[in-house]
């Protein structure tokens, strides 16, 4: 496995600078944004696809310094009610996967999106339970009529573009925000759709992250890995659950916080999930993101990086002489 961070948050720095830093960080790929909400300041599609010799120089500045990019990042709304915010995701996505196959990198990640409750909405629509009735056919006529035929149009021409993995974060807000949803989509989109595994947004849902990467994993759904922390305030839990809609600032009344690596949870549920990544086949890149209102930029990241060191397996496996 290699070690790698989501670079907006050096967003900041000219691209070379920022290869620079990550790299004399120990750090050894690079995911970078290319429009959309993570931004597309290292990496601008357009400059890209119309200037080979642009595209040239981009890629030896990142393989002189030993990188790789682990993958492209697009994430928007493509199936968002406006259809001005619409179209602008879905040029990003499209601009994305043709970068992706211009340059020779396997994955692009991104978000699943989220439509209205009808045609006529103005924002997305996010059903979180069955009742009233209502809620169910909202929940129906997005999956049935925007969600799946969206997304299988798109599938077949990423795949037409060489791309064979199409990495969903599973995050709330969005169709696809839990193991279940995701394979939903994988079932009626194609086998390129898979998981881009952030478990931070998982664990404040309930749901336990290496159970998640086995049941992904068994059904060769992980595609890239999102290391991330989320911080549990049992007590604040306790009175209000786990849905939580104040201002991520507002730390010491929230049910849930992001933070860097080891500052949600300890050091041996980070070396379950790389040791149950490892047994269900995954031996790509874990990707740092950091989020963490509690830490500067470049402290909370070598923190996380300092953590994920001692976790991560390097060596080949060797044959089972034991057994």
């Amino acid at each position: 496995m290699k070690l790698g961070v989501f670079t907006p948050l050096y967003q900041n720095l000219p691209f070379e600078e920022m290869l620079d830093k990550v790299s004399e960080m120990g750090l050894e790929a690079v995911e970078l944004g290319t429009g959309n909400y993570p931004g597309n300041q290292h990496c601008n599609p357009d400059e890209l696809l119309e200037s080979p010799e642009k595209a040239k120089s981009f890629m030896n500045a990142v393989e002189s310094r030993g990188l790789t990019i682990s993958g492209l990042s697009f994430h928007g709304n493509p199936l968002h009610p406006n259809k001005k915010v619409a179209n602008e995701s879905h040029e990003v996505w499209r601009k994305t996967v043709l970068l992706a196959e211009r340059l020779g990198i396997p994955v692009v990640n991104g978000f699943s999106g989220c439509p209205g409750d009808h045609e006529g909405a103005k924002n997305p629509n996010w059903v979180t339970c069955s009742w009233p009735p209502e809620y169910i056919d909202v929940l129906n006529w997005q999956w049935d009529e925007v969600v799946i035929p969206y997304w299988k149009e798109e599938a077949k021409f990423a795949k037409q573009h060489g791309i064979n993995q199409i990495a969903f974060e599973m995050h709330p807000g969005f169709v696809v925000y839990n193991p279940e949803t995701l394979l939903k989509l994988r079932e009626h989109a194609g086998e390129n759709i898979g998981a881009n595994f952030d478990p931070s947004h998982l664990v404040w849902q309930g749901i336990n992250p290496v159970e998640a990467i086995k049941k992904l994993g068994r059904e060769n759904a992980i595609f890239h890995f999102h290391a991330k922390d989320t911080y549990l305030d049992k007590e604040n839990i306790s009175i209000n659950g786990v849905l939580d809609t104040k201002h991520y600032s507002n730390i010491l009344d929230r049910s849930w916080t992001f933070r860097s690596v080891g500052y949600g949870h300890d050091e041996k549920i980070w070396k379950d999930m790389i040791s149950t990544l490892r047994a269900v086949g995954y031996d790509y890149v874990i990707s740092i993101e950091h989020e963490d209102m509690l830490a500067s930029t470049d402290e909370g990241l070598k923190k996380a990086i300092s953590l994920l060191k001692g976790a991560l397996f390097k060596e080949e496996l060797t044959e089972m002489w034991w057994a």
